[in-house]
């Protein structure tokens, strides 16, 4: 330990002797941007885990129970990796018009907080014990949704807010009220796809299922789909 502290103020004392030396050559602006170059484009060093976990997999289902869209079902799946030593908590999102917490449970572990921010919610759930660097975990969450999706045009959206191999998102119609029109919206890439038949699926109930499969999502993306009905 007292070598690794020796070694970085040994680090610290040749940078500043550096910018000394290219303060008197090339002016104080030059260190300025260096500087600021550096903070925004750091020099390629060990890799660091990118966030605290990763998603192997990812499956969003959505049951619309009725024709007036008043009671609809959120089931999601996820099997998850964890990046980093000693993770305690879990965290899930939630947003959408009408009642979206009519009731909420999951599984393994218990959600204990809940609060705003913006348009969402953060759902924090304790995992009532530590994961460590490696383990996998696979978390289901149900949550029961009231006059969420009465309009003619509705939507479902999903972010993907951690590295994600592969994605998938279903919506259940019911049968007197299959939809007309599909589209996946890609949000930030500002790009819409028409869904074809190829993505829908008839239920041995009648019902229809469509389904949307991304292999490697891209992080930060926020996924929609759309449907007229």
């Amino acid at each position: 330990m007292r070598l690794h502290m020796w070694s970085k103020t040994v680090w610290r004392d040749k940078l500043h002797d550096l910018l000394q030396k290219l303060t008197s050559l090339f002016g104080a602006d030059f260190v300025t941007v260096l500087t600021l170059f550096m903070r925004y484009f750091p020099l390629p060093g060990p890799s660091q885990p990118q966030g605290l976990y990763e998603v192997l997999e990812y499956e969003s289902e959505l049951e619309l129970k009725d024709a007036k869209g008043r009671l609809a079902l959120l089931s999601k799946f996820q099997r998850v990796r964890f990046l980093q030593n000693n993770i305690i908590a879990y965290q899930d999102q939630a947003w959408g018009d009408g009642d979206i917490f009519a009731d909420y449970q999951c599984s393994p572990g218990k959600a204990v907080d809940r609060y705003r921010e913006g348009h969402r919610y953060h759902i924090l759930i304790s995992l009532r014990q530590a994961k460590q660097r490696g383990d996998i975990e696979v978390f289901n969450i149900t949550r029961k949704l009231r006059n969420s999706f009465t309009k003619s045009v509705e939507e479902w959206q999903t972010e993907i807010n951690h590295p994600t191999k592969d994605f998938s998102v279903s919506v259940i119609f019911p049968r007197s009220r299959p939809p007309r029109r599909l589209y996946l919206i890609e949000q930030n890439q500002n790009r819409s796809t028409t869904l074809g038949p190829e993505t829908r699926h008839r239920l041995p109930d009648g019902r229809e299922k469509v389904t949307c499969r991304i292999s490697s999502p891209q992080l930060f993306e926020a996924y929609i789909l759309r449907w007229e009905w």
